[in-house]
């Protein structure tokens, strides 16, 4: 019989190894990647990031994906998850980054390290710091001293953990990642700031390599052509693109003319995907998030995953192999297969050299525009065939090697990996692996083993035929002098099919299993890592406690402060002040859940991150807000204000509108030298007639402003994007979503708006007289004093769902639940629940309500319990928005 063993992965990544002559260095950059003390072999990655992750499941998540046959994890290390105010450092507990490195190292994982200090990540920030953005002038991302410096005290607490723990120095840290996806970002002297984040590195004593990644293929656009970062690639391209292959494999060439290897830091989580990488030349594969999180606390982000903006959901989840519970999905079998195949192949798979292979194959299924092909060192090919369709597929394998054509099954979206011409004596086997449609999953002298769904043909060749070719099971096919070529049924799963190739007095045994039966990575039983079910209750009893849902104590300022400023990096903020000057407000920068009252009349929340509003006070003559932050941006984009990277939080700038005028009239058209005459017309804003859609235009007009008072202007229909030059001198660009100039004393009143020229676009204009809010009483609620007060003792009185509350109201429910790790959904409308249990924030969710933005990420309904903190009841903080329902909290659904 064959042999019923994978290859199993090391054990542990040890120090430095003595290996012949000299010292075998633990981390070794070539041609083949990154090369383990000595050994030359592909490397799967899967992100694996503790912070999201209660410490208490720690090791069955790294469990996991050692299972899976993964050899690495890769590991963000959030600055601001460390950081928690300006100068508080926390490593301890669930933020002990150094114990989660050594349990990788006990587990036998390797680590790539990635600690910023930017990560993105869909991250509160993308890890800097909210307090960042309070030093004017600082340049976030730059090689700019003071941005500099703050990131010279991260690296300084960071990097001693991480390099105490590097390969060669008897730990798990095989890579040190620096910033990340940086081509993304302006930043304007990268080759600077990259040669100060290295040196900072090189100075903690990181001796592994260093890497950046680019997020959008610009490579030196990430590494700022520094001497020593190495560069990576993020690939995320649609699965079912017909042009991947040659997409990698210009890359591969291009870093091979460097000697450098193709290492692809992140990209897609399908294995079928993945395969085709590997096949077009990468030797590190690092899909994202196969090991799924959860966002505790405050900590998701804002991001412009969205129209255009969107909150992150506390669910992390992008349908990895590993759930955010740590349940083991169908593609946690597709691992174990790909990494079978490539502990089998090893070095010659690492060694080998990537080709178009255009004429390999026909299917009339969707495939790859350019399908690739790798010759292994040592002999053999290894060829992907994609089947980009939504059904299974016939293939036809063109003859080659004494083969005939060959059929093969292609099972609906999937990439087979078809083997040729490898030669078996390494594996203490005669002859040659001629062809194999199956996946080559292990070999030794007993024979070989392939998995499959579908059936498969095997064929084996030795150079001088020493008699007549047999089978034992299956069918043979006509094959040449020296070739025996089998067609062998689809295994079931439980029901291996094995099989005894025969040419002469040759014979080699073969296995072929059906995918769910692959053992682990280490040759041990499949595991499961099943999440105990729980039996689905319906929770419709609480205890309405009597606890103030703030403290109450208010600080004066004489203008709106921004969160941050009061030292509110997460939570929320209470502002109120005197607006009976005015019957309209314009707020500008307000973000991210705004709850307005008049007069205590609560008025639908605005959550459009930070655009100005224009907001009618009804002859009110008090306001009372409450500015929620819900995550800073993890990204930069200027068409909102709180998509900025850096963006301050809180209720933004408070402006009484003193007066209103409409300024749409005698704006003065300039085209070219063909369009208007002299003088100019004076068309309305926006109102030129004529058939050059698209040739730039400009319309000019002095705006009656006193050079005393603040001013706004608000365009109508605004086509994407226009550019607005205010006095001769300031340049600002006016977007779509937030089409409003703001005019400062000084400014000039002389405004010219440039855009490509489009029938019905600007649709007028509106000029508004401000003058500031002023005098206001605020409370800051940091996230610290509100997971304080979830955790007070309190009493109430008991209470039957649904909780209905006015618009505005705040109340702290307490809600027993069943033992064990537990979902929690909830039904109702118009209300914002924040769930607390184990002094932590688990999460919030936002039922039903119009001014809801799109949610990304994840399930934005789910709130995850772990059973580690399951303490038999969680609190809940309602709160009901206002809107056409009365806010209700119907029921608590636990599973």
């Amino acid at each position: 019989m064959a042999a019923t063993e994978v290859r199993s992965i090391p054990t542990e990544i040890d120090a430095d190894v003595t290996a012949g002559a000299g010292v075998v260095p633990a981390v070794r950059l070539s041609a083949a990647g990154l090369s383990l003390h000595g050994r030359d072999e592909v490397l799967l990655c899967a992100s694996l990031f503790p912070f999201r992750i209660p410490r208490e499941e720690w090791v069955q998540r790294l469990d996991a994906v050692r299972d899976s046959g993964y050899q690495v994890i890769d590991v963000y290390i959030p600055w601001n998850f460390h950081e928690l105010a300006p100068g508080r450092w926390d490593f301890t507990g669930r933020r002990d980054v150094g114990e989660f490195l050594d349990l990788a190292h006990e587990t036998g994982l390797a680590v790539i390290a990635r600690p910023g200090p930017y990560i993105c990540s869909e991250w509160d920030g993308g890890a800097l710091p909210a307090w960042l953005g309070l030093e004017e002038g600082l340049g976030i991302r730059q090689a700019e001293p003071r941005y500099l410096a703050h990131v010279r005290e991260w690296f300084g607490r960071v990097l001693p953990i991480v390099a105490a723990r590097q390969a060669g120095a008897g730990g798990s840290v095989i890579a040190v990642q620096l910033e990340n996806e940086l081509d993304f970002f302006d930043t304007l002297d990268r080759h600077g700031y990259l040669t100060a984040l290295r040196d900072f590195a090189l100075a903690a004593g990181i001796t592994v390599p260093l890497i950046a990644c680019a997020g959008q293929g610009d490579m030196t656009g990430a590494t700022g052509g520094v001497d020593g970062v190495v560069p990576t690639f993020n690939f995320y391209p649609d699965d079912d693109w017909s042009d991947i292959e040659p997409l990698v494999r210009r890359y591969a060439d291009r870093l091979a003319d460097l000697e450098l290897p193709l290492l692809v830091t992140e990209t897609n989580r399908a294995h079928r995907t993945l395969r085709r990488l590997l096949v077009s030349g990468a030797r590190v594969i690092a899909p994202y998030l196969q090991a799924s999180g959860y966002n505790f606390g405050y900590t998701p982000s804002v991001g412009n995953w969205g129209d255009p903006g969107g909150f992150m959901s506390h669910d992390y989840d992008f349908a990895g192999y590993l759930s955010p519970e740590g349940e083991r999905r169908p593609e946690h079998t597709e691992a174990r297969v790909l990494t079978a195949l490539v502990r089998t192949l090893g070095a010659s798979l690492a060694r080998s050299a990537v080709q178009a292979a255009p004429d390999a194959y026909r299917t009339d299924a969707p495939t790859s525009s350019s399908p690739s092909l790798l010759e292994l060192e040592g002999g053999g090919t290894l060829l992907g065939i994609p089947n980009l369709g939504e059904e299974q597929a016939d293939a036809v394998l063109l003859a080659a090697g004494g083969l005939p054509d060959v059929p093969l099954t292609l099972p609906a979206k999937s990439c087979a990996l078809v083997t040729r011409d490898l030669p078996l004596e390494r594996f203490g086997l005669p002859g040659v692996l001629a062809l194999a449609t199956a996946d080559l999953v292990g070999a030794d002298a007993t024979g070989v083993s392939f998995a499959s769904r579908v059936p498969s043909s095997v064929a084996f060749a030795l150079a001088e035929p020493d008699g007549e070719p047999a089978a034992s099971t299956g069918d043979l096919a006509p094959a040449g002098p020296g070739v025996v070529l089998a067609e062998l049924p689809a295994p079931v799963i439980g029901a291996p099919v094995h099989s005894i190739l025969r040419l002469g007095s040759t014979e080699w045994s073969v296995t072929v299993r059906h995918p769910e039966d692959l053992p682990d990575a280490d040759g041990s039983p499949r595991g499961t890592d099943e999440v105990e079910t729980v039996q689905a209750a319906v929770l419709t009893i609480g205890t309405r406690l009597d606890l103030p849902t703030r403290e109450g104590a208010t600080q004066r300022h004489d203008v709106a402060p921004s969160s941050e400023a009061l030292g509110v990096h997460r939570g929320r903020v209470h502002c109120s002040a005197d607006v009976s000057a005015a019957g309209a407000l314009v707020i500008e920068g307000a973000s991210d859940i705004v709850d307005l009252a008049f007069d205590g009349r609560a008025r639908p929340t605005i959550a459009r991150f930070g655009a100005t509003e224009l907001v009618p006070t009804g002859g009110a003559a008090r306001l009372d807000a409450t500015v929620e932050t819900w995550g800073h941006a993890n990204f930069d984009d200027a068409r909102l204000p709180a998509l900025g990277l850096g963006s301050l939080r809180g209720l933004g700038r408070v402006w009484n509108v003193v007066h209103e005028e409409d300024v749409t009239g005698m704006w003065a058209v300039d085209g070219t030298d063909q369009w208007a005459g002299d003088p100019a017309p004076l068309p309305v804003l926006g109102g030129w007639s004529s058939t050059r859609v698209g040739v730039p235009i400009t319309y000019r007009r002095p705006l009656p402003i006193d050079g005393e008072h603040h001013h706004a202007v608000r365009f109508g229909l605004v086509p994407g994007a226009i550019t607005v030059v205010v006095g001769g001198g300031r340049t600002q660009v006016v977007t779509a979503d937030d089409p409003w100039l703001h005019l400062s004393p000084g400014d000039g009143r002389e405004v010219a708006v440039m855009l490509p020229h489009q029938p019905s676009a600007l649709a007028g204009a509106t000029l508004y007289r401000l003058a500031e809010v002023r005098d206001w009483e605020v409370e800051p609620q940091p996230d610290t004093a509100l997971v304080a007060l979830a955790g007070s003792e309190a009493v109430g009185e008991l209470t039957e769902l649904p909780l209905r509350l006015e618009a505005g109201e705040e109340a702290w429910l307490d809600l027993p639940v069943p033992a064990g790790g537990l979902s929690l959904r909830f039904e109702g409308t118009h209300v914002r629940v924040s769930v607390f249990a184990a002094g932590e924030l688990l999460g919030r969710v936002w039922l039903t309500d119009a001014a809801r933005p799109r949610f990304t990420g994840g399930d934005a309904g789910r709130i995850l319990l772990p059973a580690a903190w399951n303490r038999g009841s969680v609190r809940l903080l309602v709160r009901g928005t206002a809107g056409d329902e009365l806010p209700e909290l119907t029921a608590v659904l636990a599973g």
